[in-house]
């Protein structure tokens, strides 16, 4: 299993994503090691990659999937590109629990 994609902190936790807009549907598809060997999240979203619209729909997308109201969830950097770093406010255990499950029980 590789390193999980997320980063624990007293406020809760900050996740690296690799997102792909105008994926065809707004999900969460596991984790990927890029060449670099760094460790993301990879996520799509429905969303273009303009006016922030994409960035809107991945904070979204994991407000609904973690739970967590939207303000809890911003972009820490990367808002101009595909490989972002957000953080979500809340319980670190309990959100790393809620990552943990949404990447290892993907369903077809």
């Amino acid at each position: 299993m590789p390193d999980d994609p997320w980063r624990y902190s007293n406020q809760g936790i900050s996740v690296a994503l690799r997102v792909t807009p105008r994926g065809g549907r707004d999900g969460i598809d596991g984790v990927e090691t890029l060449a670099n060997g760094r460790v993301v999240l990879k996520v799509r979203v429905r969303a273009i990659a303009e006016g922030g619209e994409a960035n809107r729909a991945v904070t979204e997308l994991f407000a609904k999937a973690l739970g967590v109201p939207k303000a809890r969830v911003r972009i820490l950097s990367g808002t101009t590109s595909r490989l972002k770093q957000i953080a979500v406010d809340g319980d670190p255990r309990k959100l790393g629990e809620a990552l943990r499950q949404l990447t290892t029980a993907q369903p077809d």
